[in-house]
């Protein structure tokens, strides 16, 4: 969660009065016709009646409105953009009551709190996804929250409380396991736990690329215990394992004198943010695609870490620059 992208704040202009637009749309075009109520839809408008839209006056509102009126005549339409000014108090209260975006944010409050039943039991890299994907549910309702009320600052609180709890789980204190000086790591049984995701998938390809490429892999499930004399990886009290800046896979390359290849120091960043997010990068959601489509397909644990192997050849020959002469 370090470094996480800023909640957005509320809009910087308060709306100046009332946008009401009165359309008629094409019949004989469903495709137009969706693309118009689906653009509406996105920006948050108030359907008053059918064909009737109501949003507040901001510049950015008008500005979309005006676009989406000229693509209405364009298909053959008709579109009339009103400027709404004087209202009843009574009036403003009930325009506001339909832009109230409250009851999206309690819900998204009783998701992230939920979460905290498996703080201690379920995948640490697991519970930061969810909680990932609901920062980005909030930024979309806060975008559109015009009117923002006290459940928008709880929800934008829980989300931060949550990212902090998470980031304790994901970079716990407990020290690793030790490795004795000069131990070989050839040959070796390495072992980490399930489920398999992008840290403990990549730790497992650097082992086979770059440290030991006799290395026998072996996944556990959360209750089994280590075999003897193997090197473990990936989780809480593993020989190789999160610190308080690194994921895995990271750690490794520190530890294992790799971080001088600036191609795995590209992967890790890949790999840190969609572990952990923190500074974007760019290739992070064409990976996870490829992984997620890797998981779909895959029908053992064998056959995901060959699939996500792939995966990381093609960016380690992407990235990988030879030294100059």
């Amino acid at each position: 969660m370090e470094d996480a992208t800023p909640l957005p704040a509320a809009p910087s202009t308060a709306p100046s009065g009332w946008l009401l637009t009165i359309t008629q749309l094409p019949t004989e075009d469903p495709a137009s016709r969706m693309r118009v109520l689906r653009t509406l839809e996105s920006l948050g408008a108030a359907v008053m009646r059918e064909g009737v839209f109501l949003l507040p006056d901001t510049p950015a509102n008008r500005q979309s409105l005006h676009t989406l009126a000229e693509y209405i005549l364009k298909v053959a339409g008709s579109a009339y953009l009103l400027h709404v000014a004087a209202v009843t108090p009574a009036q403003q209260d009930d325009f506001k009551k339909l832009f109230d975006r409250s009851a999206r944010y309690e819900n998204l409050i009783k998701t992230v709190e939920s979460l905290r039943v498996g703080f201690g039991h379920s995948d640490p890299s697991a519970i930061s996804r969810v909680v990932h994907k609901q920062r980005r549910e909030f930024e979309s309702i806060a975008a559109l929250d015009f009117f923002p009320t006290a459940s928008r600052a709880r929800a934008q609180e829980t989300l931060a409380a949550a990212d902090a709890e998470v980031r304790k789980l994901l970079f716990p204190a407990q020290a690793p396991a030790a490795l004795a000086p000069g131990e070989a790591l050839l040959g070796r049984t390495w072992v980490t736990r399930k489920p398999l995701w992008a840290d403990r998938l990549a730790s497992a390809w650097l082992i086979r690329r770059f440290v030991d490429p006799e290395a026998t892999l072996t996944w556990l499930e959360k209750t089994q215990s280590l075999p003897d004399n193997a090197v473990s990886f990936g989780f809480e009290g593993a020989h190789f394992a999160n610190n308080e800046t690194r994921v895995t896979y990271e750690e490794m390359i520190h530890r294992l004198d790799l971080a001088k290849n600036g191609a795995l120091v590209k992967i890790g960043s890949i790999v840190h943010y969609l572990e952990a997010r923190g500074t974007p990068v760019a290739e992070a959601a064409g990976v996870q695609t490829l992984l997620q489509g890797a998981q779909r397909r895959s029908t053992s644990d064998a056959e995901l870490l060959a699939e996500a192997e792939k995966t990381f050849d093609l960016l380690y020959e992407a990235y990988y620059q030879p030294p100059k002469n």
